[in-house]
């Protein structure tokens, strides 16, 4: 039971220097005893692996929902995601019936030097068959990825050609992008999304905010939806180009941490003009942070849903076998002193607690959300009224549109057949649409979903048991949202996520009631306004 024993020397050395030099607590005796009694005395051969980790899981399932323990493989892929590269062939993939499917590879990358193409399919990866064999996605994913210089070989179907082809691949440190779409909306209104803060977050806004400069940028809509957070560092960075000198960007605040302030340092490149930040109810932790500071300041406006309340700073603890602890040490708090963190406990199960608020109708509706006086607070310049109590309530709310989408599309999305069909669609048809369409603003205004695609697409519905209830009514009011998202994976797939985004922006509520806001002349007038 060595890793016992080191797991609590571990928790011994976290302890304060005066509570070593007394006896050890009773409670941490008590579980070096509980390991010893299972080494010695239980009736078969134990995996201390296993006890350890499950211990390890259980103690910290105690504390706070985000206090999480990672295994080694786990802490790696962790590790790799916020660092923001890693070793692999440089593809961008999906799963068609149980075949890896490329859908494009990056430029300079291994697989395009080694002449893989978009729509190939990647039958073996080695001598293991990853092709009809219901590989789960990280499985996939671990035997493409390994060191940069380590070498792989890939077995390809390619279409039109009836003997598989082989690759071989020398893997190189790969770039993950979390600054993934920019582009100018008109010419004086740029447009920026962060989908996480990674540790090269920071230097690919900047990239993105200067050229969209160059482009006579004068306004600027910074798209925060979805964006579960990540590096601290990376949003007080980012912070620091839209606030003054000195301004307060976060502190944080623990029993065993004091009180510790992020303050802008001054010289930002944005710190006049417009400023829009579009935020959901799953923009989490680091987004939170910059959404709030921005808010709270009077810098921009704040447009969207309630945010989702995470704002616990947790600490990596790394242990001897490569895993790691990430133990909460303290709360997040804006400048106005709002604390990020929702509560968790007893009053509302935490895993659920976005789907209260679906139920309870704040989503829906603004007015379904009620704040005591107790958690209110004031912004720093213009001194509105903001509240505390668990993320970031927005400026303009923008209320879930629960008829939108009907129930035929809903099981379509969540089966993954509008996906499905899309690359199936792509398959066929890539090499004439990119004839047909040179440049992604051809396709943008031209094409249209034809009666081919649809058929596509309701044959991959039946083929994954999604039911259509509702008959051709049903499938006539499905049809106008279905073929938006259609064409938009299309122009994710040929041209790229930020041809897309452009598509779905122009029926995007978020980004329509932002661009009617960042182009207002008095932005503090706008500030101002009822919510």
């Amino acid at each position: 039971m060595k890793k016992i024993f080191s797991l609590i020397l571990f928790f011994t050395l976290l302890l304060p220097a005066a509570a070593q030099q007394q006896q050890m607590p009773v409670s941490l005796y008590k579980l070096l005893t509980a390991g010893n009694i299972i080494n010695r005395c239980y009736v078969d051969s134990v995996d201390e692996t296993k006890v350890v980790e499950e211990g390890v899981k259980a103690m910290l399932k105690q504390l706070d929902p985000h206090s999480t323990y990672t295994d080694p493989k786990e802490t790696k892929a962790l590790l790799e995601e916020m660092e923001g590269s890693f070793g692999g062939i440089g593809i961008q993939f999906n799963i068609v019936d149980d075949t890896l499917y490329v859908i494009r590879t990056t430029t300079a990358g291994p697989s395009e030097r080694a002449g893989i193409l978009a729509g190939d399919r990647v039958v073996m990866v080695n001598d293991t068959a990853i092709a009809g064999v219901k590989m789960e996605r990280s499985d996939i994913m671990s035997r493409l990825r390994g060191p940069a210089g380590s070498k792989v070989k890939l077995t390809v179907k390619r279409t039109g050609i009836a003997r598989l082809l082989t690759f071989d691949l020398e893997r190189a440190m790969i770039s993950t992008e979390s600054v993934d779409v920019a582009y100018m909306v008109d010419k004086k209104v740029g447009y920026i999304r962060i989908t996480s803060f990674g540790a090269t977050t920071y230097k690919e806004f900047v990239a993105a905010l200067d050229s969209l400069k160059g482009c006579g940028m004068k306004s600027l809509m910074l798209d925060l939806q979805g964006n579960g957070g990540g590096y601290l560092s990376a949003a007080v960075e980012i912070a620091n180009e839209f606030l003054e000198r000195t301004n307060l960007v976060v502190y944080t605040e623990g029993r065993m941490s004091p009180r510790y302030e992020h303050l802008a340092k001054g010289g930002g490149r944005f710190t006049k003009g417009n400023l829009v930040v579009l935020v959901d109810e799953t923009s989490a932790s680091a987004a939170e942070i910059l959404a709030g500071a921005i808010q709270d300041w009077d810098r921009g406006a704040v447009v969207g849903r309630r945010t989702f309340g995470k704002g616990l700073v947790q600490r990596p603890f790394p242990l001897p076998d490569n895993s790691m602890i990430r133990l909460t040490i303290a709360r997040y708090y804006t400048p106005t002193g709002r604390c990020i963190q929702k509560p968790y406990g007893d009053s509302i199960d935490y895993k659920d607690e976005l789907m209260h608020r679906y139920n309870s109708g704040e989503l829906s509706n603004a007015d379904s959300i009620h704040f005591p006086d107790s958690l209110k607070a004031y912004t720093k310049r213009l001194e509105r009224v903001v509240y505390g109590g668990g993320g970031i309530m927005p400026d303009y709310f923008i209320p879930l549109d629960t008829l939108r989408y009907t129930k035929y599309h809903r099981e379509l999305a969540r089966k993954g057949s509008i996906i499905q069909a899309a690359l199936r669609y792509v398959d066929i048809h890539r090499d004439a649409l990119a004839a047909e369409y040179p440049t992604v603003d051809d396709f943008d205004k031209n094409f249209e979903v034809d009666s081919a695609f649809v058929d596509i697409l309701r044959k991959q519905g039946e083929r994954d048991s999604v039911k259509l209830e509702g008959g051709e009514e049903e499938f006539a009011k499905s049809l106008p949202e279905l073929s938006r998202q259609l064409k938009a994976l299309l122009a994710r797939d040929i041209w790229g996520i930020a041809s897309s985004m452009r598509i779905i922006n122009r029926h995007n509520e978020f980004f329509e009631k932002g661009y009617a806001i960042v182009r207002e002349r008095n932005m503090d007038k706008v500030l101002k306004k009822e919510k």
